[in-house]
Parts: structure tokens; C-alpha cells; sequence
């Protein structure tokens, strides 16, 4: 079946003009005009109009991609206040019309890979999956932006100033010089937080926990009382929630699994699972979610809701949660909307969830696996004519103080500037509404709250939450990076046994980890072994020998 569909899907990239020579780029140097303005001739797009300071004099049209979050009281991604501001701007400033294209946040690696397959891929993509990117590459789907990037680099100083010279050259090739997509700037490197309910702890008088036997003893004590915290709605406790992305949601207590001496070596050979699933140790992790979920400490229905789905959220809202790892500042986020807002409207002022680390790994650490300075990658699929409008673009995109505005709207209706510089966000509905956080599916070369000043930065993010004291968010930021160790860098080229392989061996992932939690304790290991040595002979131990080879290739001859 999955060589019937990589048939197909060749064939529909040929019938679509998907695979094509590698496009030329004439030298356009330019040079001045009568008002000893600067100007060039760009290579590709339609006809050979000329750029006078960084501006076409015919317009140019692109298409970018936007994630549809599908949010309930957002607007619509590709038509709203921010994207009207983007537009206007973009054509005023270089004579860009630009036209957004929204896909949904939640498959977008399906959707991209079939807009890549049928041909009509936006001008400018965005994806957290890089081998989805290097599928079409190979088959001459993906422009390579290097010889752009280099022919056009001064005429892109936002965009270097930004990501530098770090993140535009992250996935190079070594060996050919091939840059398939540029990563975007990770402005703050929080990624999960563990958080409890605040006000159980204090009602029951109990401790922060701090080590995995004071957590578990927690989740048990939740149970015993549920009575006491929910009264007639006792039998809808859930001391502990997961998703079926176990991975993710289960990572602060699997990571203080791994053993603290794992080597740079076994991280890189390993780690291109993004939810750490080949690490050692992880196996002993999944077995105590498996002990908590017969004891009936987990929420049961946990693997019976997909992606999307916002009934485990409902739960978190009406009150019935007792505690969940998630993204660093999950329960504080969506404004009115969010967790925690909800939570207190319905149970009460002191209702509150708090970020703790009771996960300690063999060497006392509160480990926590942090990406490197990366986000999102972005990329033109071969099908774009317009590749300098497109950099020109992200160019913009990446200019402070456009990108400022986007994330943080108009002063005395999106935000309030304090006296110490520091920006607090303001709730907000109706058009000017943000349906991403700080718009982060507009300002797609960054991720994070960037102000140009740091200091000020985390001040901001403090005080961005809307209903939330500035100390917790200041908690959850602190919590999240503390003892974290940071990916790495290594690039010994195209790891091919990958091409194709992420959502496939993700999907396998994702199955063995939830059926491993759900199992019957005397099943436990039948099942996990049984699984992992699937997910390695599905292309898993195809790509872990090839790393191997990789590394040693370039680190040990």
C-alpha cells in the first residue's frame, strides 16, 4: 500500500509540474537608476520588471499559508484586521499583493502534503515537519533557497537581523548547499509545564509536590476525597489527565526517566522522534502511567478523543481535573476563554491551576529536553514564481516593528505600555481579536514575544494574561527551563531512511504509547515490546542505523 501510494504521488507530482529542472537565477546585479536608486532584474516570476529599493514597480502577487485554528469567536485566518493590515502594508511598502490561504492547525501536514501533491501549495508554506519537506524536495517539489538567499542577501536585512545566519543555514546541506526551508526564530524556549489544582492542595493541605512519590501520592489523595472537592460531581474526578498524544503529554515524567549521562551521540542517533519515544527509560515512564491508570488515577476515556477534540479542556473548565502536563502556560492562555478563567467563574475565586517540577531524574535533575533556537519551518514549493517577492515577504514579516504590532495590536485596545516599557495585553473581542497566541500564525519567521528588549520581554509575557497574577505566569516561565538541556545542531546531510517517514511512524508512536497505558498491568510489556519493535521495523531502526553511520562518519573517523 505505502509503495502503490509513493507511485501515485510521483505520478501526481509529474502530472501537476511538480518535478521540474532546477530553476536558474539570471545575474541581476542591477544597477542605478536616474536617481541613482538601486535596482535589479529579479530572477523567476513573470516578466522581468525591475525592483527600485526593494520595491516592484509592477506588482507582484504571493499566496502564504496560514493555520486555521478553527477557534470558536476568532475571525476568519485569511480575512481579518490583522491580515488587512498585512496586505495594505505589503503593498505599500514593496508592491506585493498578497493573498492568505488558511489550513487547519491540526492536520496541516496532511493538508500540505496534499496541496504539495496536487501543485496548488501557497507560495509560502509553514510546517513543523521537516521530512514532509524533504519528501517533495527529492522529487523537485521544494525550491532550494540557498542560491536566493545568497544572490538576494542584502536586499534582506530584517529577515538575517531575525533568524541569523544560525537559523537561514540550519537544515544547509552539507555537501550539496541545499536550504529546502529556513527555520523560524524560537524567541522563548518554554515548552511544558506540570501543573496541579492550587486550591485542592490547600484544601486538603498538601504540599507542593517536588518528587514523583509526593506527586503520586497527590493523585491518590485526589481520589480519596473526591467527595470533599466535587461534592454530587465525585464520580467526574479525574486526578490526572493525558491525551492520546502521550508523548507530549506525559513528557516531564517520562524525561526523568532517561538516564542523565544519555551522550550527545545516543541524543542525536535517537532523537528525531520529537516526542523522545527511542530514548532509554521512556519504556519505565510509560509503565508507571500504565500502574496510575489502573488505579484509576488516569482519566479513563483519555485515548477515545483525537486531535481537536476539546472535551478533555471542558473537564479542566468545569472544574474536575486535578492535575495534567501541557504546553508551559496551557491553562492561562485564550484570554476570557481560558482554563483557568473558566475554572473560577464556575468553582470559585481560588480556583486556580499552578506550575510544579516533582519529576527528578537519577541524578537529582528536573530534567527537561528543550528544542534549540527553532520553530516552524518555512518553505516555497517549486510551483512558486515569485521567489524575491516571497523572501521580500518574510523580509517584512521579520522587520520589528511590523512584527511588533502584529503580536501585540494597537496600544489602548489590544495592549497597555507600562511605565517601565513592559506591554500588558488587553482582553479583547470583536475584529481585532488574536486568534493564535501574540498572532504567531502571522509572524511566521518567530515564535515567542519579542519587544527588542529581553528583560522586558518576560515582563510582558507576565503580565499577558488576562485574569492571571504576573507571579504565576513568572513560575510557569522559571519551571519550564529549569535544568533544561537544549538540542544540538548536528547536520551530516540528508538522513534518507526519514524521507516520508514522520506522520507514519508519529501515527505508530502515538498508538503503542496510549495502548502501553491502557493496558492490563500483566500485559503491559507484551504490548509495549510489541509495538516498539513495530514502530523500528515500520523504518525506525532504518533511520536509527543510518544516524549511527551518520555520526560516526563525521564525528569519530
Amino acid at each position: 500500500m505505502k509503495r502503490l501510494f509513493s507511485i501515485l504521488l510521483i505520478c501526481t507530482l509529474l502530472a501537476s509540474g511538480l518535478i521540474a529542472c532546477g530553476k536558474k537565477i539570471t545575474d541581476n546585479t542591477g544597477g542605478k537608476d536616474q536617481n541613482n536608486n538601486a535596482t535589479v532584474t529579479p530572477g523567476g516570476g513573470a516578466g522581468n520588471e525591475e525592483i527600485v529599493d526593494r520595491k516592484f514597480t509592477k506588482t507582484r502577487k504571493i499566496t502564504v499559508e496560514v493555520f486555521d485554528r478553527g477557534n470558536e469567536g476568532g475571525t476568519p485566518p485569511e480575512n481579518n484586521f490583522y491580515t488587512n493590515f498585512i496586505k495594505e502594508v505589503v503593498l505599500r511598502d514593496h508592491n506585493i499583493e498578497v493573498t492568505f490561504v488558511p489550513v487547519p492547525r491540526w492536520t496541516e501536514v496532511e493538508q500540505i502534503n496534499n496541496r504539495l501533491a496536487a501543485g496548488d501549495a501557497p507560495d509560502i508554506c509553514v510546517t513543523y515537519d521537516y521530512p514532509t519537506i524533504q519528501t517533495y524536495a527529492n522529487m523537485g517539489g521544494v525550491l532550494d533557497l540557498n542560491p536566493y538567499l545568497e544572490q538576494y542577501k542584502d536586499m534582506l536585512p530584517n529577515l538575517y537581523g531575525l533568524l541569523t545566519e544560525t537559523n537561514i543555514n540550519w537544515n544547509k546541506n552539507p555537501e550539496t548547499g541545499a536550504i529546502w526551508a529556513i527555520e523560524a526564530r524560537l524567541a522563548n524556549p518554554q515548552r511544558i509545564n506540570t501543573f496541579v489544582r492550587e486550591d485542592w492542595l490547600k484544601k486538603l493541605n498538601i504540599p507542593e509536590p517536588t518528587t514523583l512519590e509526593e506527586f503520586e501520592d497527590m493523585l491518590q489523595t485526589f481520589k480519596d476525597n473526591a467527595k470533599t472537592l466535587l461534592g454530587k460531581d465525585a464520580d467526574k474526578m479525574v486526578p490526572f489527565s493525558i491525551s492520546y498524544d502521550v508523548g507530549w503529554r506525559a513528557d516531564h515524567l517520562l524525561a526523568s526517566y532517561v538516564p542523565d549521562n544519555l551522550s550527545e551521540k545516543d541524543a542525536y542517533i535517537y532523537g528525531f522522534d520529537d516526542r523522545k519515544f527511542l530514548y532509554p527509560g521512556i519504556k519505565e515512564g510509560v509503565r508507571k502511567l500504565n500502574e496510575w491508570y489502573n488505579k484509576g488515577l488516569i482519566w479513563k476515556d483519555f485515548a477515545l478523543y483525537g486531535s481537536g477534540d476539546t472535551t478533555e479542556d471542558n473537564m479542566m473548565k468545569a472544574g474536575y481535573v486535578g492535575a495534567f502536563i501541557h504546553n508551559w502556560d496551557y491553562p492561562y492562555r485564550n484570554g476570557e476563554d481560558s482554563i483557568n478563567n473558566n475554572l473560577k467563574r464556575l468553582v470559585g475565586e481560588d480556583a486556580n491551576y499552578v506550575a510544579v517540577m516533582p519529576f527528578k531524574n537519577d541524578a537529582g535533575f528536573y530534567r527537561k529536553f528543550l528544542p534549540g533556537p527553532v520553530d516552524r519551518k518555512v518553505f516555497f514549493p517549486s510551483t512558486n514564481d515569485e521567489p524575491l517577492a516571497s523572501l521580500l515577504y518574510l523580509d517584512w514579516i521579520s522587520k520589528l516593528e511590523n512584527r511588533m504590532f502584529l503580536q501585540i495590536g494597537e496600544e489602548g485596545v489590544t495592549h497597555e505600555k507600562l511605565e517601565d516599557g513592559s506591554v500588558k495585553m488587553l482582553a479583547t473581542k470583536g475584529e481585532k481579536i488574536m486568534n493564535s497566541p501574540n498572532n504567531i500564525d502571522y509572524t511566521i519567521t518567530i515564535n515567542g514575544l519579542d519587544i527588542g528588549d529581553q528583560e522586558l520581554n518576560i515582563k510582558s509575557i507576565a503580565l499577558g494574561y488576562v485574569g492571571v497574577d504576573p507571579s504565576y505566569i513568572e513560575k510557569a516561565y522559571k519551571y519550564s527551563v529549569e535544568d533544561g538541556r537544549y538540542s544540538q545542531n548536528y547536520n551530516f546531510g540528508e538522513i534518507t531512511s526519514e524521507t516520508g517517514m514522520g506522520p507514519a511512524l508519529s501515527e505508530k508512536r502515538n498508538t503503542v504509547l496510549t495502548q502501553s497505558v491502557v493496558a492490563a498491568p500483566d500485559k503491559f510489556d507484551a504490548v509495549f515490546d510489541q509495538g516498539y519493535n513495530d514502530y523500528l521495523n515500520s523504518g525506525g531502526q532504518a533511520i536509527i542505523d543510518e544516524r549511527k553511520t551518520a555520526w560516526e562518519n563525521a564525528m569519530e573517523q
